[in-house]
């Protein structure tokens, strides 16, 4: 879908379909307008309750003439004073899922115009560019009766406002493509997305963007002494990586974003159960989330530095495979007891963390589908946040309640660790189910040192399984619109 912005009355323009939002307690100046023009219909709608303006709702109406527009969408918003960027976002959803059913390729909206809000359409946009995404790719039968959006017209009132607001539907359109690459990575069976595939892809990123791209193999890895993120790699046929971008953009120290990039999790030798086994492919989403936000902050100019970690790998059981009961001995030289191969995530994490320190990091934040106890304590609702320095947590919830992919704080309590103590190493990485996601936070705490530091776990928020508003069912591409929120507040 393209995004344009015109100048126009929304009563005379004409467009196969006019996206309007309602309040439920109150009626603006746009909707006393269109309903004089419908001949009262819409005051009727609302007395008889069959369109209230409730969130969540629409209400799609044929204006048989009355004005140029063929269609008229109601999308409602609630109350006026609970109106903000997340209320806006999910109401252009609403509204492109409610234009898909109807087939309605093409059309105008002044949902913006509700509420004013300064960045009213940038969030409008948002929701409507992540609203009609599908991955479709492997699908082959029927293509020609597949639905597509071709363009969304945003209304504004004056020439005066023509440029800024085209910047910011711009803007928009740049993070909304970044999402959409790390959900179709996520989307990507594990068949196509490999090691060498987030490698490739990473390379491609870099040269598109100006960024430095540097991929270790696994001979550069054996000498660096990653042993961590190697013993997660043996056993599969695809040798492990560490993928090293970096955007030059401002001055001073980089933000350095870790991306955990398991791209098969069959669990090793403990390995899982097979029912959902296949969802497992989502185990990259913390990598993907890490590319899409360099791809951002590259295409937006973010007058930062950066530095994206990625270290990728499967997890296999084969006569190579990593057991229970191996000690490694990490790149920081700690010795690490395995009792769970399928705690692997902190594995290839606790290297890329420690490799990390090497940027003098003014701040680092790793993302990773790491633990299902997360999902357990937050549901789907949010993501895990476990750090070491204060004023990082609450920036990262600032920025998760302006983005909309919120974020939860839990402890990182000393006592936490005491399950992970090893009795013939220096640690395990795998205690009790009790308080799972924490001891899994604060076992990568071991590796970072000084360095202010934010754990992200998004096992519960990477992957759908039902539609959103602007986040279908299937891959979310959290991540990249909270840390470009973060990154731009910085």
């Amino acid at each position: 879908m393209r995004i344009e912005v015109s100048v126009a009355n929304p009563l005379q323009y004409e467009t196969p379909a006019l996206v309007v939002g309602c309040f439920e307690d109150e009626q603006d100046q746009l909707f006393l307008e269109l309903d004089a023009a419908l001949g009262g219909l819409l005051q009727r709608l609302a007395e008889s309750r069959e369109f209230s303006g409730k969130k969540g709702t629409s209400r799609l109406i044929h204006t048989l003439g009355k004005f140029p527009a063929e269609r008229l969408l109601l999308v409602g918003l609630g109350k006026k004073k609970e109106l903000g960027r997340e209320r806006l976002r999910q109401a252009a959803g609403n509204a492109v899922q409610a234009l898909r059913t109807a087939r309605v390729a093409s059309f105008g909206s002044a949902l913006h115009r509700a509420g004013e809000l300064p960045d009213g359409i940038e969030a409008v946009a948002v929701g409507m560019l992540l609203g009609s995404y599908s991955f479709d790719l492997y699908k082959t039968k029927e293509k020609e009766q597949r639905f597509s959006f071709d363009t969304a017209t945003v209304l504004v009132a004056s020439e005066a406002e023509l440029d800024e607001q085209r910047q910011a539907a711009g803007r928009a359109e740049i993070l909304c493509e970044a999402v959409a690459l790390a959900r179709d990575l996520v989307s990507h069976p594990g068949n196509v997305v490999t090691p060498v595939y987030l490698a490739d892809t990473a390379r491609e990123l870099a040269d598109r963007n100006g960024l430095e791209c540097r991929i270790y193999e696994q001979d550069e890895l054996e000498q660096m002494g990653m042993n961590a993120l190697i013993g997660v790699g043996k056993g599969a046929a695809i040798a492990p990586r560490l993928i090293v971008l970096q955007y030059h953009g401002g001055k001073g120290r980089p933000t350095v974003l870790v991306g955990k990039g398991i791209t098969f999790d069959s669990g090793g030798i403990s390995i899982k159960p097979g029912a959902g086994m296949e969802a497992m492919k989502t185990d990259m989403a913390g990598s993907a989330a890490v590319l899409g936000t360099m791809e951002a902050a590259a295409r937006l100019r973010l007058p930062v530095n950066l530095v994206g970690i990625i270290p990728t790998a499967e997890n296999m059981p084969d006569g190579n495979a990593f057991k229970p009961g191996d000690v490694l001995t990490s790149l920081s030289g700690t010795t690490i007891e395995i009792t769970n191969t399928d705690a692997e995530g902190r594995l290839i994490l606790c290297d890329a963390l420690h490799f990390a320190q090497q940027f003098k990091p003014a701040a680092m934040v790793d993302l990773a589908t790491l633990t299902g106890a997360c999902v357990v304590a937050l549901g789907h609702e949010a993501s895990g946040l476990m750090g070491n320095d204060q004023r990082l947590i609450d920036s990262l919830r600032r920025a998760g309640e302006e983005s909309g992919e919120r974020v939860w704080p839990l402890p990182l309590w000393e006592e936490y660790g005491e399950v992970m103590k090893s009795d013939i190493a220096d640690l395990k990485n795998a205690g009790s189910r009790d308080g799972g996601s924490i001891t899994a936070g604060w076992f990568l705490k071991q590796f970072v040192g000084e360095t202010r530091w934010a754990h992200l776990d998004i096992a519960g928020t990477a992957w759908n399984d039902k539609p959103r508003p602007y986040a279908p069912k299937g891959a979310t591409g959290v991540g990249v619109r909270l840390l470009i929120e973060f990154l731009q507040a910085r």
